[in-house]
């Protein structure tokens, strides 16, 4: 376990530490707040009712909405006040100090709810289909990718916090989409 720990820190000081510049300083902590990926919400949404049927695309949407609100649930109420992680930037120790470029929060490190939550977005609308265009499910990926980089980079979080936001942001997207999905096709 103490060798994992470790990884984490040095995987971490990677992203935190060695990474840092002066442009991802100001772009980093701006990709992970949630209001200015409010445009790209609003396009999902727009798609799926282009896309589909009224009733498919709103089982589709309710479904999004549902699967990105049980993964914030799980992850924050009951994985973070069960596993009690400290984030980094409240870490006082004798290794090298986190310089958070955000507010640090009172809230626990592990899972990522950032990680979880845009994870389950990217992979419930790979999963329901959403388009067949592998380029665009690349894009998805990525931009969840990148939203939790951000989050270690910040120093809020540790690379196994994403991990394990990432495994459970995919865990209930497939439960999730499977559900929907079926609902989405049964009733259109």
């Amino acid at each position: 376990m103490e060798e994992i720990i470790q990884l984490d820190w040095s995987l971490f000081q990677l992203v935190h530490t060695t990474l840092k510049n002066d442009f991802f300083d100001i772009i980093l902590p701006i990709l992970r707040e949630r209001n200015i990926w409010i445009p790209l919400y609003i396009f999902i949404i727009g798609f799926a009712f282009y896309n589909n049927s009224m009733s498919k695309a709103f089982f589709l949407i309710f479904g999004l909405v549902f699967t990105v609100v049980t993964t914030d649930v799980i992850s924050s109420q009951v994985i973070k006040k069960t596993v009690k992680r400290a984030r980094p930037c409240h870490i006082q120790t004798d290794l090298p100090k986190v310089h958070s470029l955000v507010e640090c929060g009172s809230g626990y490190s592990f899972p990522s709810s950032h990680a979880s939550n845009h994870f389950a977005i990217a992979f419930y609308l790979i999963f329901c289909g959403f388009t067949k265009s592998m380029w665009v499910k690349r894009a998805f990926l990525f931009w969840a990718f990148t939203i939790s980089i951000a989050q270690i980079y910040v120093g809020l979080h540790y690379p196994i916090d994403i991990l394990g936001g990432v495994i459970l942001g995919a865990f209930i997207a497939l439960c999730l989409a499977n559900i929907f999905k079926s609902l989405a096709f049964k009733f259109s």
